[in-house]
């Protein structure tokens, strides 16, 4: 199986630098061919593919976007033959269609062993609006067919014009992931991961949710959430989770998330049937906003201490402080942490639970 990554973006948008960082830092060792198209630009310098092992295939006579889709087929085809690599990297044209190379590639899909990795565009944040306004056609075109868009020289731009960057990009994908952070600050290994989809505080949080509901919907006890590091001795509730229940002997949350046990208290009706995505719901943003140490814990004293958000049972977040650096935070219903972290390829928020009003949460965080 050939892992195909298309990597385009713009005239000098910074495809080549990607494209390097990720040879240097990520994808030493693998057999890798990458398939340039020119289209008047200098190309990624030989000398240093070649010393990287890497087999080079230029294609010079043309535009992906028109001459080249049926042969790139053909040619596609023949390297795979040929070489059996474990990744292609495809470079289109800085003026080719996305959609057409994406095309050109799943035309063959069918007969060759690949799988269709990632859809790139490399966005030069400054000149974002410039090009949206006047090569609309193209530009958009990569946008709109990416899975991922990297923005280069977003270290240039304030948080402001950051922020507006960003929200253009999302009228034309709003389910791409965007990588606002300086190349500098992050390796090549987060970014890789951001264009593969595999590290979603989302999908990591859910699990563990889930995880935690069916572990304790077969429990013969109460089973609310008793984490180690809580004090109820009796039941193993949250501390907090008290104030919003009806029932004083157990303080579980009505029938939102529990189990069997009829000495419980909970809402039991129905308990056979209640699904874990039926269950918890969850809100989550990509943003490269900065946010304050003391921001994050009053947010998080919000979410803990107050129900007007919901029933919390988890939320984490991985984002850009304003003092310099990066906070990383966790909660859990009645404590939270916040620490100083990594950078990561942009601000991350993520927050799980049951009945939540994600606009208050989205006014919570000022975003």
């Amino acid at each position: 199986m050939t892992k195909i990554d298309i990597i385009s973006g713009f005239l000098g948008a910074g495809k080549t630098t990607l494209i390097k960082k990720l040879i240097t830092e990520v994808f030493e060792g693998e057999k890798l061919m990458l398939i340039e198209n020119e289209f008047g630009e200098i190309g990624i310098d030989g000398g240093f593919l070649n010393n990287s092992g890497i087999e080079i295939t230029e294609m010079n006579s043309g535009c992906i976007c028109c001459s080249l889709v049926g042969d790139f087929g053909v040619a596609l085809k023949e390297a795979l033959a040929k070489y059996s690599p474990e990744r292609i990297i495809i470079e289109p044209s800085g003026v080719g269609k996305l959609s057409d190379v994406i095309k050109a590639v799943e035309n063959i899909k069918d007969e060759v062993n690949i799988k269709l990795n990632s859809f790139v565009a490399v966005v030069d944040a400054m000149k974002c609006k410039m090009y949206m306004d006047n090569f609309g056609e193209f530009f958009n075109n990569q946008i709109e067919n990416a899975n991922t868009i990297v923005l280069s020289r977003s270290q240039k731009l304030s948080e402001e014009k950051l922020e507006s960057c960003v929200s253009q990009i999302r009228k034309h994908n709003s389910n791409a992931t965007i990588i606002t952070t300086n190349w500098d600050e992050i390796n090549g290994k987060q970014i890789l991961e951001a264009m593969e989809r595999e590290n979603s505080l989302e999908k990591e949080l859910l699990t563990e949710v889930k995880e935690h509901h069916e572990h304790h919907h077969h429990d013969e006890e109460c089973g609310c959430h008793n984490h180690e590091h809580h004090h109820d001795e009796n039941c193993g509730c949250h501390d907090h989770e008290h104030h919003h229940s009806h029932d004083e002997n157990c303080g579980c949350h009505d029938h939102e998330h529990h189990h069997h046990h009829e000495g419980c208290g909970c809402n039991d009706h129905n308990h056979d049937h209640h699904h874990a995505d039926e269950i918890f719901t969850s809100w989550g943003v990509e943003t490269p906003k900065k946010y304050s140490k003391s921001e994050i814990n009053d947010i998080l004293r919000i979410l803990s201490e107050s129900s007007e958000c919901g029933i919390i049972l988890r939320a984490k977040g991985i984002i850009p402080c304003t003092e310099g650096g990066w906070i990383n935070f966790d909660l859990v219903p009645g404590e939270y942490e916040v620490r100083e972290g990594v950078s990561d390829y942009t601000g991350r928020l993520c927050v799980i639970g049951t009945n939540i009003n994600k606009n208050k949460i989205q006014e919570l965080f000022h975003i």
